[in-house]
């Protein structure tokens, strides 16, 4: 019976780089076609990420990579369990992280189908697609951060990425507090904070990555 490994870090930089690439693609497509105006979207505030796929060539592309995406991260999530058993990692909440993830990607999915069309119930779907994605998929990145820090070996890193995702809990915060506070200048920034979210989210992914890669993380095949 012959034995190989294959590793699989690759499979998290896809995870991570596909919806980070995707959303800058289709943002440039949609500048070059005329649908949306050049800006530096993560500060002017100038387009919503749903609006860089809504129209012309972008609405392909983005369809085109966000569903698969959605599948991989579906895979992404649940491979992170067994990364962080395998590491040793016995805690509980390990067992959450593949179903939040699945509930995360499902999200993502409804919100890729729904873009593009118009009416209240699509309008609604993206909506609750955007909240439950983001949500869920912040819940995965900080349950993964607490358990490397129950790991004498990895606590290090699960701290750098519990302090990321704090970054990521206090934009989020600050978003609803602007909403309370001053919703007319929000209502005219909100889509940079939604460009930032996507950012720090996928960043996260990025830095998992990274570990995996670091930890040996692979898959074994064998053959009769």
């Amino acid at each position: 019976m012959g034995h190989r490994s294959l590793p699989l870090w690759w499979l998290a930089f896809a995870a991570a780089l596909i919806p980070l690439l995707t959303i800058h693609l289709t943002f440039a497509v949609s500048v070059i076609e005329g649908y949306v105006s050049w800006c530096v979207p993560y500060w002017d505030s100038c387009t919503s990420i749903s609006r860089t796929g809504r129209h012309g060539t972008a609405y392909f592309i983005f369809k085109g990579t966000m569903l698969p995406a959605a599948l991989l991260g579906i895979l992404f999530w649940w491979l992170n369990g067994l990364w962080l058993r395998q590491l040793g990692v016995q805690a509980r909440r390990v067992a959450w992280i593949p179903w939040l993830g699945l509930i995360a990607c499902a999200a993502l999915a409804f919100y890729t189908l729904a873009l593009g069309h118009a009416g209240d119930g699509f309008n609604l779907t993206r909506r609750i697609g955007v909240v439950l994605y983001f949500s869920f998929t912040f819940l995965c990145q900080l349950l993964v951060s607490a358990c490397l820090m129950n790991h004498p070996r990895w606590y290090t890193a699960g701290l750098r990425l519990l302090r990321l995702c704090q970054l990521t809990l206090a934009v989020g915060i600050l978003s609803v507090i602007l909403t309370a506070v001053v919703p007319d200048w929000y209502s005219q920034k909100d889509d940079a904070f939604e460009w930032v979210l996507a950012l720090l989210i996928n960043l996260h992914a990025l830095w998992l990555a990274l570990l995996w890669r670091r930890s040996g993380f692979r898959a074994r095949l064998w053959a009769d």
